[in-house]
C-alpha cells in the first residue's frame, strides 16, 4: 500500500493511503529504515511511503519512494541532514519587512536548501512600513528569475493572486519565526493554525508551528513547516550550492568545475568588481561554502 505522509511527530506519522483514501497512524517497521544516506528523521511530510496496515487505523512503513524534490536543512545537534518537506512542486519562502527584519542572507540559505522545486519569495506584512533597501533587494531577486509577491493578511493585498499561484500544486511554506507564515496560511486556506507575536526584546518570532503539517483544501495543498531563526544549508556537494545561485551557473572560468571560491582563473571576482554580479549575493555564497567546509568530516559525525 502507498501512503502520503501528512504529519510527522517524534517518528509517529499521519499517513494518507493513496489506495483506500483512509488516514492511518503509522510507524517505521523495525527500529531503523535503511537508506542510501544517513539522515535525521528518515521520513518527511510529503514523502510517498509504502507499507501495510495492521489494524483499521494503524500501519507500518517499510520504505519511501525516491523524492522528486525536498526542502532540507542541516541539523546541528545531530550533525546530519534533516528533510523538512518532500515532493513539493514549489517552495514558498516567507519574509517580512521589519518584524522580524528582512534578511537577504536568510533567503539565500533557504533557496540553497530547496532542491527540485520552483522558488516563490513572499514579502508578507506588506502593509507595514517598507525600509528603503528592500525594493532594491526584491528587484535583484526578480532579475535573477525568482518569482516574488507581496502579501498582507490584514489588508488582503496579494492574497487572491497568491491563491492562483498555489492552485494545483503542493507548496512548502518556510520562513523565520514571526514572519506571519501561519497567519498567511490561515488566510489562504481558512484554517486555524496557532499564531504568535514577535518577541520585541530580540525582534524575533516565537515558534508557533513545532512540526511540519500537510494541509489540503480544494485544489491547494500546503506543507506548513516550523518557523526557524536560522537555516544551515545541508551538507552536500558544493556544486549544488552553486546551482542555487543563477548568476553563477553560466559563468565560464579558466578551468571547468570552478566553484568561484578563490581558484586561479576564476572570472567571478572581476564580474563582482564590474557590478555584473551583486557583491552581497556573492558574499552570501562564499559564506555558505565556508559553513560547509567548517563542518566535521563524515567519519567524525554522529550517524546514529
Amino acid at each position: 500500500m502507498r501512503f502520503q505522509i501528512r504529519r510527522s511527530i517524534n517518528n509517529i506519522y499521519q499517513a494518507y493511503s493513496l489506495d483506500d483514501g483512509k488516514l492511518y497512524t503509522a510507524r517505521i517497521k523495525g527500529k531503523v529504515m535503511r537508506k542510501d544516506e544517513a539522515e535525521y528523521s528518515p521520513v518527511a511530510v510529503g514523502d510517498i511511503a509504502f507499507g501495510e496496515p495492521y489494524s483499521e487505523s494503524e500501519a507500518l512503513i517499510s520504505g519511501i519512494e525516491e523524492r522528486k524534490s525536498y526542502f532540507r536543512r542541516w541539523n546541528t545537534k545531530r550533525d546530519l541532514n534533516q528533510t523538512i518537506a518532500a515532493n513539493q512542486d514549489m517552495t514558498a519562502i516567507v519574509a517580512s519587512p521589519s518584524s522580524p527584519p528582512f534578511r537577504p542572507r536568510f533567503l539565500d540559505r533557504a533557496i540553497a536548501s530547496s532542491h527540485g522545486a520552483d522558488i516563490l519569495l513572499i514579502l508578507n506584512k506588506a502593509d507595514d512600513e517598507i525600509p528603503e533597501y528592500i525594493p532594491g533587494c526584491i528587484s535583484l531577486y526578480e532579475s535573477l528569475g525568482f518569482s516574488v509577491i507581496r502579501t498582507s493578511s490584514r489588508t488582503g493585498e496579494g492574497i487572491a493572486e497568491l491563491r492562483d499561484m498555489l492552485r494545483g500544486r503542493v507548496t512548502a511554506f518556510v520562513g523565520q519565526s514571526g514572519v506571519g507564515k501561519s497567519t498567511l496560511i490561515n488566510t489562504i486556506m481558512g484554517t486555524e493554525l496557532r499564531t504568535g507575536e514577535v518577541s520585541y526584546k530580540y525582534n524575533r518570532g516565537r515558534h508557533t508551528t513545532n512540526h511540519a503539517l500537510f494541509i489540503s483544501s480544494d485544489d491547494i495543498s500546503i506543507i506548513d513547516t516550523p518557523g526557524v531563526r536560522e537555516i544551515e544549508v545541508p551538507f552536500e556537494d558544493p556544486v549544488l550550492v552553486k546551482e542555487s545561485f543563477p548568476e553563477l551557473r553560466s559563468v565560464r572560468c579558466q578551468y571547468d568545475g570552478c566553484l568561484h571560491h578563490g581558484e586561479d582563473g576564476c572570472a567571478v571576482p572581476g564580474l563582482v568588481e564590474s557590478g555584473e554580479i551583486d557583491e552581497g549575493r556573492y558574499d552570501s555564497y562564499l559564506r555558505i561554502l565556508s559553513s560547509l567546509e567548517e563542518r566535521k568530516p563524515f567519519f567524525m559525525r554522529n550517524r546514529k
